[in-house]
């Protein structure tokens, strides 16, 4: 039977800290979610499920479906298992593949040699069943097989989506110290935007979350900027079925015509490439772009909604000095023109934070990379607050 119509578990990874928001997506996509842990959710379904994963998913890194597990104290286990599956079955003679793994085992000092004993064991299976032998390499162009192998318990996977779904596929400009896509959409769906309210996005860099900002409100999936994922190489691959998701994508786009996101840069450049890369997005009639301090920033008075910052927090850009007087100017900023809004900064430095000169109603955490980071949210409330 199929791996396409076969029920399998399928595993959900993704950044760290992601895991809640990305169990709600499942959630909503019609799936029930069998656990969820630190990076990432499992559940059961075919690769025909994994196609409108991979499609659908704004917090996701990347979708797995299981082939099976085993136990394994040397590569030589690995080599032993996998040569005894049907991979002609799932790749075709003239077959692309390359291999991937997640090791953590005392047997193995180097993952690239377990990557190895993956490799030969399906280009022996599949010489010794079909006589030829196909070509393999690093770029994830092709079909993907990930191993997970722990201590000594390991299991192999169809990776279905190749590329890591985490990078939405629309930004071709990055600029300098970008948010990867799928934290931008996890803070957002942390936040407490309605996706019809003003969306104000000061030091706005690429465009990033003003972006997906964008496509949240327009229910604009990520599926819509990428043609090719793993699932479209293997053995039974139907187009039909990847074009009939494509389709609804398209069909449940709506129309968001009162929503103002407003995104703005000091720098010219900035804004530049922040535009470049919303009109690869197909949102850039969505969002106002504009050069100016953040400090000269619009604030809509009506339709209130949030104002979303991500300042440099000394990690990557910037000194310490000049930030702390940056980061008290936009608690000035907030409290001053921000009344009626929820007030938004995502920091890796919490000391600078402090600065802000608010105390945040909630500290969400997230990772932006290996830093530890913060969305810090704020009920800025209208003239003086009363108890």
């Amino acid at each position: 039977m199929s791996l396409f119509k076969s029920p399998a578990p399928i595993t959900i990874t993704c950044y760290k800290r992601l895991a809640p928001f990305l169990e709600k997506e499942v959630a909503q996509l019609g799936y029930r979610v069998e656990e969820t842990f630190a990076t990432g959710v499992q559940l059961r379904g075919t690769i025909n499920d994994c196609i409108k994963l991979n499609l659908n998913l704004y917090c996701a890194s990347q979708v797995l479906y299981s082939l099976g597990t085993f136990s394994a104290r040397h590569p030589d286990d690995v080599y032993r298992f996998l040569s005894q599956m049907k991979w002609e079955d799932i790749l075709a003679e003239d077959a692309y593949f390359s291999v991937t793994s997640n090791v953590m085992t005392a047997t193995v000092n180097n993952t690239m040699f377990a990557n190895l004993r993956v490799k030969d064991a399906i280009v022996d299976r599949l010489r010794d069943k079909k006589g030829v032998r196909p070509s393999t390499g690093s770029e994830l162009k092709g079909a993907v097989v990930h191993l997970f192998w722990k201590d000594e318990r390991a299991e192999v996977f169809i990776d279905t989506s190749g590329e890591t779904v985490a990078r939405h596929g629309y930004r071709k400009i990055p600029g300098q110290a970008p948010m990867l896509e799928s934290l931008a959409s996890a803070t957002i769906l942390a936040s407490q935007w309605d996706r019809n309210s003003a969306f104000i996005n000061p030091m706005c860099g690429s465009g990033t979350l003003a972006i997906e900002a964008a496509l949240i409100a327009t229910n604009s999936r990520p599926g819509l900027f990428r043609d090719n994922y793993s699932f479209m190489h293997l053995l039974g691959y139907d187009e039909e079925v990847y074009f009939e998701a494509q389709d609804k994508l398209e069909a449940q786009i709506i129309e968001a015509p009162k929503l103002r996101i407003i995104a703005t840069d000091h720098d010219p450049n900035a804004v530049t490439n922040a535009k470049k890369n919303a009109i690869a997005a197909g949102v850039a009639d969505m969002i106002e772009f504009g050069v100016c301090d953040f400090a000269d920033t619009e604030v809509p008075q009506e339709n209130k909604g949030v104002f979303f910052v991500n300042p440099e927090y000394g990690e990557r850009l910037g000194e310490i000095g000049e930030l702390e007087e940056t980061y008290g100017r936009i608690g000035d900023f907030m409290k001053q023109k921000c009344g009626g809004y929820y007030g938004y900064i995502f920091t890796g430095n919490l000391d600078l934070a402090k600065k802000i000169g608010l105390k945040a109603k909630r500290r969400i955490e997230f990772y932006s990379g290996k830093i530890d980071c913060r969305l810090l949210e704020y009920e800025l409330y209208e003239g003086s607050r009363r108890n």
